[in-house]
Parts: structure tokens; sequence; C-alpha cells
């Protein structure tokens, strides 16, 4: 299976913002549409990534870092401030084998797929996982029936 074959049963719709975009903007969108991430655009080109754990890491370091007086509110926070501005990503005929191991390895949860520079879909470790399980039940309905049509001796 390849990941062109997962973004076909996936919703296609993409969320972006802008890295100067305030990151609470971003937060909004993903918990209206109950997503993960946001894909950070600029000039029509990938600029990076926004996940929730992004998110997290930087509300975390900003309330532990020693700071004195108060921590600014989140609508101050740009979105560049906590993406990853260098995601791992995909193109549309890698493997999923491969592309589970990639987020395995480096513990990512959502993967740009790519075609050059142009984003062409978004896979999350849960849309890998339900692809992979509909492929191997469709394998195991395949097999069953080609086991229940077998000859007798």
């Amino acid at each position: 299976m390849e990941v062109k074959e997962v973004l076909q049963i996936k919703d296609p719709r993409l969320f972006a913002v802008q890295p100067n975009s305030p990151l609470s903007k971003a937060v909004i969108m993903m918990t209206e549409h109950d997503i993960g991430s946001v894909i950070v655009m600029e000039d029509g080109k990938l600029a990076g990534m926004l996940t929730f754990r992004e998110v997290f890491v930087l509300l975390a370091k900003r309330q532990t870092e020693g700071r004195v007086g108060p921590t600014p509110p989140i609508a101050e926070i740009l979105v560049s401030e906590a993406m990853d501005a260098n995601p791992p990503t995909s193109d549309p005929d890698m493997d999923v084998d491969e592309l589970r191991r990639m987020m395995v390895d480096t513990h990512t949860r959502y993967v740009p797929v790519m075609e050059g520079e142009t984003v062409v879909g978004l896979v999350s470790f849960h849309d890998v996982a339900k692809a992979v399980l509909e492929e191997r039940n469709m394998e195991n309905k395949l097999l069953k029936a080609y086991i229940k049509d077998w000859p007798s001796p």
C-alpha cells in the first residue's frame, strides 16, 4: 500500500495557518475542527507543522523558564514560535510501511504529503492505522472466501 491510497480514503480537507498568525487562532482552528495539527504555509509553500504537542511544549517551556513577571497570553504568541519548521514529509508513492517506520522513528503523528514543493495532503498516524486495518480486513475476507471454495479431495 502506498501513501496515495491512504489519502484516497480520508477527508481531503487541509487546514493551514501562516507563521505570523497568533497561536490562539491555530489552537481554536484545531479545536473547532477536532484535528490535532495544522499545516503552516508561507508564500504558498510549506513552512512547518503545528500540532498540539508543539503548543504544549512551548507553553510548558514558558511556564518553567524562570521569567520574571507574568507569561504573555497565548494570543500574543505567534505560530512561528511553536511550529516544527522542518517536519518529516512523505511523497504519494512512499510505501506505507516506510511511512510508519519514519513516523515511529521521529515520534511524528502528522506528516505532510508533498509532490515537489506542493502539499497534496496530510496523513496522521490514525489515518495510516485505519488504512492498514481496512486492508488487512479485506485480505482476511478474500482468504476466507478462497478457503471456503477450496475443492474437496
